[in-house]
């Protein structure tokens, strides 16, 4: 088992960042193996959330790596539950709830608490071109009071210094890469930018990636305003 977080469905079901073969495998048990993180306190140091933010809803996707974990599962079980749970120490990571398209959930304890809203897109163009997955990732946190940050993970490295697109119905905000990830240039629209999200059935984001790739990630907004709202109930 990695060393890391363990993830329970407390509430319904399940954070990420899981290696998809041990979170497969960890599936029937109810928890799931985390590569260990740092929340983070700023966007700039965000990156580094959105790279551990896999696995819960790539699980759904991996039959590949089930099959894989499966064969694994037999040897798991002879693991003593006391190392188990010595490896498995960390913070826990909870599924608030999942709404059409995107899920809620929760980390943390009191003031290290931090809540977040999550979706991955449903068309990815060139359909052909090869990534990583790609996420829309809206957190909130109590340490800092920081509310409704929105970052995008795009699964490759974005052309330095280029203004990329967030579509959203008639208007376009510029988003800026940084990493595998991109953000809005200007924080400041970010509640205009939520308030568009919520209106609209659908996002398109259009990044240009260090190869001088052109791609678009279409996001769906369904079920994000009440994804939002269980958020807001866990981060108040």
């Amino acid at each position: 088992m990695l060393p890391g977080f363990r993830v329970r469905f407390g509430r319904e079901t399940t954070r990420f960042g899981i290696d998809p073969a041990a979170a497969a495998e960890k599936h029937n048990k109810g928890c799931f193996a985390l590569n260990r993180f740092v929340m983070p306190s700023h966007r700039k140091l965000v990156p580094a959330l959105l790279s551990a933010l896999i696995g819960v809803t790539a699980l759904g996707a991996l039959p590949a790596e089930a099959q894989q974990a499966k064969k694994k599962q037999a040897a798991a079980k002879k693991e003593p539950a006391k190392a188990e749970a010595k490896a498995a120490g960390g913070a826990q990571t909870f599924l608030i709830g999942t709404f059409g398209d995107w899920k809620a959930l929760t980390t943390g304890k009191d003031k290290a608490k931090v809540c977040y809203a999550l979706a991955q897109p449903n068309q990815r163009l060139p359909a052909k071109l090869k990534r990583d997955p790609g996420y829309l990732f809206i957190s909130s946190r109590m340490a800092d009071g920081a509310r409704n940050e929105i970052a995008f993970k795009m699964g490759f490295s974005p052309k330095a210094g280029q203004e990329d697109q967030l579509i959203i119905g008639s208007t376009t905000f510029v988003i800026v890469g940084a990493g595998e990830s991109a953000f809005l240039k200007n924080p400041a629209q970010e509640a205009q930018v939520l308030d568009a999200m919520k209106k609209a059935s659908t996002i398109t984001v259009k990044v240009t990636s260090a190869r001088g790739n052109e791609t678009s990630d279409r996001y769906s907004m369904n079920g994000l305003t009440k994804a939002l709202e269980a958020v807001a109930k866990e981060c108040p």
